[in-house]
């Protein structure tokens, strides 16, 4: 990897991600983020890549771990604070929380915190984008846990079918919770298991933003002149617990030594090591900057009145 504008912007995406969830994982024990949370650190190369190809227009469906997703797509940084918050001036008006982020405006459904429930709904934006004939790819990111669900075997199915402009995007971090994945299938082959279905499958292997990259922009190409849906799935690693800003490498269910490869090719790391010393200072402390901007924001903002519980009930 070289200096290039495009390593940088991929870069200032990457950085600005993980320091973003550092900050919220710092935050967290002090009980002023009001929801539960499920950090992206370790997994952030995925969204990033996949969103550096979409177009504005473009829609994607992420489900609790969601932080990366809505921030790649261009969702509001002031407004995710300010929902983690719990306050009015948050993304989904501090009524959703971290699992439920949301941004009409950047193109990002709303979050869903139950495994699975999303992927039938990105189906149906798909299917409405082609029965509109609207130049639009819609992007699903789930994990290797939501594969197991039922809808996922329907969905595939239905969007092999009708060719829906449907991009499937599993972060197969190697666990539903603490169940590895070789306790879960005897088969692991998740690509051969969509293929089945008619929908072309790419598998990943790297932390390496510039790869995943690329299978994004071919699959996307792919969408784009009609050939149907796609999936891609891309090895991770989770480096935090499930839920929570803390390591749990001592709850016997994994190793650090299982994780210590992927925090060795961090694709922070790995670019900032390329970039211009200099450059790399500057844009952490703007990136610094906008965060304390953001916290100093979610702080400050009212809190909801009691007349807010009567809001968004119904339909206006």
């Amino acid at each position: 990897m070289k200096d290039t504008s495009d390593t940088r912007r991929l870069f200032r995406q990457l950085l600005r991600i993980r320091l973003i969830e550092e900050r919220v994982a710092a935050i967290y024990p002090s009980d002023k983020i009001k929801s539960p949370i499920h950090l992206s650190i370790g997994q952030e190369a995925i969204s990033v890549a996949v969103c550096d190809v979409l177009q504005p227009q473009d829609i994607i469906a992420v489900s609790y771990r969601g932080h990366a997703g809505y921030l790649a797509k261009g969702g509001d940084l002031k407004g995710m604070i300010a929902e983690m918050y719990g306050k009015p001036a948050g993304c989904a008006f501090g009524k959703g929380g971290s699992m439920h982020l949301v941004s009409a405006e950047a193109g990002v459904m709303g979050a869903s915190a139950v495994v699975g429930t999303h992927i039938p709904l990105a189906a149906g934006q798909a299917l409405a984008a082609k029965l509109r004939g609207e130049d639009k790819v819609i992007v699903c990111f789930f994990g290797d846990g939501a594969t197991e669900e039922g809808c996922f075997a329907e969905t595939l199915n239905f969007a092999a079918l009708h060719k829906l402009p449907l991009f499937f995007v599993c972060e197969n971090n190697g666990y539903a919770i603490h169940s590895p994945l070789k306790k879960r299938w005897a088969n692991l082959d998740i690509c051969a298991r969509v293929r089945a279905y008619g929908v072309p499958a790419v598998r990943t292997e790297t932390s390496d933003v510039t790869v995943m990259r690329a299978a994004a922009e071919a699959a996307v190409a792919a969408i784009r002149d009609g050939e149907g849906p796609q999936f891609l799935e891309a090895v991770t690693y989770r480096w935090l617990e499930h839920v929570g800003p803390n390591e749990d490498y001592a709850a016997g269910y994994r190793s650090r030594d299982e994780m210590e490869p992927w925090e060795n090719e961090d694709p922070v790391a790995r670019l900032a090591a390329v970039m211009d010393a200099a450059w790399v200072e500057k844009t952490r402390a703007e990136i610094a900057a906008e965060i304390d901007e953001a916290v100093e924001f979610a702080e400050q903002s009212p809190i909801h009145q009691q007349e807010d519980l009567y809001r968004h009930v119904y339909a206006q």
